[in-house]
């Protein structure tokens, strides 16, 4: 028996599944699939770093360092979640929000030149900071990747244990039937606000999914990604949310929404303080431990993003 519970804000409306309540405790009578210590301090690690590099960017451009950034603060569960649900052999086609699920891949050094020194890559600065995209290869990031995804899934992934994951928020509207599209999984953020109006999504299977639950969440993408690849049909998984942070460092978002809304959902809705309640309550977790983690990360970011300011004095 999956939980749920009804969204009451008027961006949040209808029903969802998850194991865990906002203060991080197992929700009565759900089916909860136990993840070992490793996992979870794995995921909850890498939730920290992502809020971690998210602060020092942010803060960098606002300081002139970097022309643009966005922030995933709010939406760290689902970045972690729908990469902990992959393997190495499916291919994702992310947003320009998830950089968390890249993370996982990715290198600090990687991290830093798609933000700053976006003429090292082989798009030659031809896409925007933070839309992150390989070194080596020339591949963009958008939120309109739907014809890709279904190219990719066709002729890509044939006779493979594996699928494309095409990452989307409710921003890219689904609109298709296309027999094509298998084996598709869309892990969709349905963060509240969106900079278009949200298309209608049809004849593709779905559920609902918190999106601040990091534990379901990692349960239902996993499950959507082996029934798409299982059956060869697509599946959209929304995961409801809340952008905490501005749309990005031109944008303003308290002219449009209340600031005692967004720090509540900074506070008491914070996936990553949901989260680490529970491992604490697991005893894998003090605040010895959160102090450490943090400070190292910091350090590590700063690090790299010192040095790559410095090599690129030298030229």
């Amino acid at each position: 028996m999956l939980a749920g519970y009804n969204h009451t804000s008027q961006l949040h409306k209808g029903f969802s599944y998850r194991v865990l309540d906002d203060d991080g405790y197992l929700i009565p009578s759900t089916i909860f699939e136990q993840v070992s210590k490793e996992l979870a301090l794995n995921m909850y690690s890498t939730m920290v770093a992502l809020q971690t590099m998210d602060t020092i960017f942010y803060e960098a451009q606002r300081q002139g360092r970097l022309s643009f950034y966005l922030t995933s603060t709010g939406e760290e569960a689902i970045n972690i979640a729908s990469a902990a649900a992959l393997t190495l052999d499916d291919i994702v086609l992310p947003q320009y929000r998830e950089p968390g699920v890249l993370l996982c891949g990715f290198t600090l050094k990687n991290l830093q030149i798609n933000c700053s020194e976006i003429r090292l890559i082989m798009g030659k600065g031809r896409q925007m900071p933070i839309h992150m995209v390989p070194i080596s290869l020339i591949i963009t990031v958008s939120s309109s990747h739907l014809p890709q995804a279904a190219g990719v899934a066709s002729l890509k992934m044939d006779k493979k244990e594996a699928c494309v994951v095409f990452i989307l928020a409710m921003v890219a509207p689904v609109r298709t039937k296309s027999p094509v599209m298998k084996p598709c999984h869309f892990p969709c953020r349905n963060n509240g606000w969106a900079i278009s109006t949200p298309g209608q999504a049809y004849g593709i299977r779905s559920i609902r999914v918190d999106g601040n639950d990091v534990l379901q969440s990692t349960v239902l993408f996993a499950f959507a990604r082996q029934m798409a690849i299982k059956e060869q049909k697509p599946i959209l998984v929304e995961a409801m949310t809340y952008r905490v942070s501005h749309h990005s460092t031109s944008d303003d978002s308290t002219k449009y929404r209340c600031v005692k809304e967004i720090e509540q959902w900074r506070t008491e809705k914070s996936p990553i303080t949901r989260f680490r309640k529970w491992i604490q309550r697991n005893g894998w977790w003090a605040d010895q431990n959160e102090l450490e983690l943090r400070g190292n990360i910091r350090n590590r970011y700063w690090k790299q993003f010192k040095l790559q300011r410095r090599l690129r004095n030298l030229h």
